[in-house]
């Protein structure tokens, strides 16, 4: 194997106790006994980053042993959750006081709680975030994914999180096998760029040149609402890799059906990465059209590419330093739209939205078979209330 390090998304289970609205892997959760093992794990390769994301990561009890096998591969490691399980988070960040952990919050009170469809869910979430500031964990935060119900909250939850000193990550809809949806789309685009707008200027104000390159990540999460270009190639596959919870190794998280580079399970890492199927994937990561804009795929981008965001950057921190503010008109798209160049018909069928897909859910053949007669979000309720928590969803079941 080469010296290079690599970025990697570990998805350590598809089981999830929330009923998000716009992601349906709540329906298809992945059988624990086939759950990636802690043998696979240590054959990953060397990371400069890692994300621990699912389904729900929490829901496995053995995710400290995890972490321990990931730190000897990784230099950074970042936690994804919906932070339910705050005993078992609080437990983990005493162990590991360097660890990441965004919390996702759809937004204040009301909106998350109705997008999440956990019981309390904000508030147990803004509980763990505020229990592990008090610890002195420093790498904590919300992560938000803005739609039209939650994007008037946009700022007002990054005021939240700049008092409290934490991080604050975004992303948008996004349609895949991974979120089992093919019908997330903003409607009301000039409505949540506008807040993105003015998120992106409240970033510009700060004193913190990372949020001043999350504000060019924004300005990339406008264009990607207006079913755009990206702004920065993707590398997936090639930098960065993802890896499901039955071993298969991933581009990414973003295609509309998985693709598959080989399994951990099965090869090596030098087995798989350099194989005839990595290759066949990585031929159709260069073709492909989606124009995804997520965390994962373009903070690995942005450092390489370093250039165009670093000259976005000086651009408009220098505006905003003389009380200029940044205007999501400076992209063509929106003017054009604006000015009635381009439909919102012709912005829908350019977006990864496909109301005729037949989505593929991702899961193995034992998975999918242990869901007849059954639906996931019952099989995880009681997987939940055995590990001695109660139930967590809020009603809200019956989501389509």
């Amino acid at each position: 194997m080469t010296g290079k390090k690599l970025n990697g998304t570990v998805i350590v289970t598809y089981r999830c106790n929330a009923r998000c609205s716009m992601c349906n892997r709540f329906k298809a959760p992945s059988r624990p006994e086939e759950e990636i093992s802690i043998e696979t794990i240590r054959k990953l390769p060397k990371m400069y980053f890692t994300n621990i994301t699912g389904g729900e990561p929490f829901i496995r009890t053995d995710l400290k042993e995890v972490v321990r096998e990931l730190y000897k591969k990784s230099d950074r490691i970042v936690i994804s959750t919906n932070g339910f399980f705050t005993d078992r988070i609080i437990d983990l960040c005493q162990e590991f006081p360097q660890i990441g952990i965004r919390i996702s919050v759809e937004g204040l009170e009301k909106t998350n709680d109705e997008i999440r469809g956990l019981s309390e869910g904000y508030q147990r979430s803004y509980t763990t975030l505020k229990k592990l500031r008090e610890m002195g964990m420093k790498d904590v935060g919300f992560g938000m994914t803005v739609q039209d119900k939650n994007a008037p909250d946009l700022v007002p939850l990054y005021r939240i999180s700049d008092e409290m000193g934490m991080e604050f990550a975004t992303a948008s809809l996004h349609n895949s096998f991974y979120f089992v949806e093919t019908r997330n789309i903003i409607k009301d685009r000039p409505m949540v760029a506008k807040n993105f707008e003015d998120l992106v200027n409240e970033l510009l104000k700060s004193y913190s040149p990372k949020k001043w390159f999350r504000a060019y990540f924004n300005h990339g999460l406008i264009n990607y609402i207006y079913s755009q270009p990206r702004l920065l190639p993707c590398d997936m596959s090639f930098d960065t890799f993802f890896i499901d919870p039955y071993g298969d190794v991933m581009p990414c998280n973003g295609t509309q059906d998985k693709e598959v580079m080989g399994n951990l399970n099965r090869q090596t890492w030098d087995e798989l990465w350099y194989s005839p199927e990595a290759e066949a994937v990585r031929r159709k990561v260069r073709c492909c059209d989606r124009n995804c804009w997520m965390i994962g795929s373009v903070s690995p981008a942005m450092h390489k590419y370093i250039t165009k965001p670093a000259m976005w950057v000086v651009k408009h921190k220098l505006k905003s330093m003389l009380g200029m503010k940044y205007s999501m008109f400076e992209l063509p798209i929106c003017r054009d739209y604006r000015d009635g160049k381009v439909t919102k018909e012709e912005l829908d069928k350019r977006s990864t939205c496909d109301f005729e897909a037949t989505i593929n859910d991702g899961l193995s053949d034992d998975s999918r078979e242990a869901l007849k007669g059954k639906r996931g979000e019952d099989i995880v309720d009681d997987d939940v209330v055995s590990q001695g928590y109660e139930a967590t969803g809020n009603g809200n079941d019956n989501i389509s």
